[in-house]
């Protein structure tokens, strides 16, 4: 079937009805350089982790300057509750020096600068792009994947299949808004088990959920 960006449209219009901030939304008013930070902390590990943890880190290292002074292990025990923190902590003080040395301290937007960051990958990446520098990428998360293949939007396997597949079916102008929409949705409604199909305001148009009953 034959998904058209009229029904696209309309699907997103109908979560943005309902939509609450996610995390990028709710910290919106930090630095690129603390978003690109609090995005590589948050792979693998919830929002309500992730939240409380950088606003406490952040009170306490603002530029790179901070993460570069401070010791690994000290960035260890700063970071510690979220997942894989001690790589994640190596990373940030590697970004932190790259970002001095390299951009004279200013965050780089371009889709490869920012992927030979250290711990930054294509997710990272675009979701600095969409909510940093508000440039049209579609940042792939485990909630974006699946309600795309629930959708039937997509059939792929890899966050990185779906990214390149919803690429040549959203609009690029919606492109920013696929994260968004779709990672919210997906932490509160398309959960991974048992979803709440009974609550889901775009039902009618998901492969998935009209095969569940009420």
């Amino acid at each position: 079937m034959m998904i058209t960006p009229l029904e696209i449209k309309r699907v997103f219009s109908l979560l943005e009805k309902e939509h609450q901030p996610t995390m990028l939304e709710a910290l919106k008013s930090y630095t690129p350089f603390q978003k690109v930070v609090m995005t590589l902390l948050s792979s693998r590990t919830k929002d309500t982790t992730t939240i409380p943890l950088v606003k406490k880190l952040f009170a306490r290292y603002t530029l790179p300057a901070d993460f570069i002074k401070a010791s690994v292990s000290e960035l260890e025990k700063a970071l510690y509750g979220i997942g894989f923190y001690r790589v994640k902590a190596r990373n940030v003080k590697k970004l932190s020096r790259i970002i001095v040395e390299r951009y004279g301290g200013s965050v780089p937007d371009t889709f490869e600068e920012l992927t030979s960051l250290p711990g930054v990958g294509r997710k990272t990446a675009n979701c600095v792009l969409a909510y940093t520098f508000n440039k049209p990428a579609i940042a792939v998360d485990t909630h974006v994947h699946r309600i795309a293949n629930r959708l039937g939007w997509v059939q792929t396997k890899t966050p990185e299949e779906t990214e390149a597949a919803l690429k040549e079916i959203v609009p690029k102008m919606l492109w920013k808004d696929v994260n968004k929409l779709l990672v919210d949705h997906g932490q509160r409604i398309c959960v991974p088990i048992i979803p709440k199909c009974h609550r889901c305001v775009i039902r009618e148009f998901c492969m998935y959920g009209k095969t569940q009953e009420l």
